[in-house]
């Protein structure tokens, strides 16, 4: 039994539990119903998926392309988030700033990107968003890895402590590593 949930989102369970969330769910009493070429759109893609070597096909392929961009993403040094197998990739980028030169820079070099930040995130979770896709070709990934890899030094995508070599990192390993003593004039406070 399967239930929508909140513009989108959908609940596969027992019958009890639709009943429960059909009594209880405030989604359910004030959003509109699914639409019948929706329910068969759905319907129409899980049978193509489950049922046919095409749709298994796909979806090797899709898991395949998820794989490899994340673990290249991550070998490269950038931070990013979510559920390994999802092929929704966030990439944290931080802030405002960040997010808008990101946003800039890739829209001139083709590359289409889905950016959230502040209210939808915390204040420092600015990220992009890949959507990865089984249509999507090694080529096309990869050409995606290199733009990030050309932007990084303009706007600082990097920030893994995983990254071999990153400014920023190098700049504040200065502060983490300083000596222990003080280095004011004063050695001793005597409060009394």
């Amino acid at each position: 039994y399967q239930r929508r949930v909140r513009g989108g989102g959908y609940i596969a369970s027992s019958k009890d539990i639709i009943a429960h969330l059909r009594r209880e769910s405030h989604a359910h009493s004030y959003a509109s119903p699914m639409s019948p070429p929706v329910a068969r759109q759905i319907i129409a893609s899980m049978t193509c998926i489950t049922s046919t070597e095409e749709g298994k096909r796909r979806l090797r392929q899709l898991a395949d392309n998820t794989s490899y961009f994340r673990n290249e993403l991550r070998k490269r040094g950038y931070i990013i988030y979510g559920d390994s197998h999802s092929p929704v990739i966030p990439m944290i980028l931080f802030t405002l700033a960040n997010i808008c030169a990101f946003a800039k820079e890739c829209l001139n070099r083709g590359l289409a990107t889905v950016i959230v930040a502040f209210p939808a995130t915390t204040m420092l979770g600015a990220r992009a968003r890949f959507c990865i896709s089984a249509s999507h070709t090694r080529e096309h990934i990869d050409r995606t890895l290199a733009i990030l890899e050309e932007l990084d030094p303009m706007i600082g995508l990097k920030m893994s402590v995983n990254r071999p070599t990153s400014a920023f990192l190098d700049f504040w390993r200065h502060f983490w590593t300083r000596p222990a003593t003080p280095t004011r004039a004063v050695d001793e406070v005597v409060v009394g």
